[in-house]
């Protein structure tokens, strides 16, 4: 069996609460073994997460969103 980890930037977390929130959330979701969250305090923390198969864009932005939070826009250099 394979495994995917991925990496999402989300905003809004400042806290272990809000760590254990989009931790529970995506670890809802089929699937999902693994959740590692680079907090940043009101920054943009770094969600890393890994699935035994391929998980869907809608279903992250649904648990990150049912948590509380919102995946950051990527940002321009420009």
């Amino acid at each position: 069996m394979s495994t995917q980890t991925l990496t999402v930037d989300v905003s809004g977390m400042t806290c272990g609460h809000c760590v254990r929130a989009v931790t529970e959330e995506l670890t809802a979701i089929p699937g999902v073994t693994d959740v590692e969250v680079d907090l940043v305090a009101d920054g943009v923390s770094h969600v890393t997460f890994t699935s035994t198969h391929p998980v869907a864009d809608d279903a992250v932005a649904a648990a990150i969103t049912e948590a509380g939070y919102a995946i950051a826009p990527p940002r321009s250099l420009l």
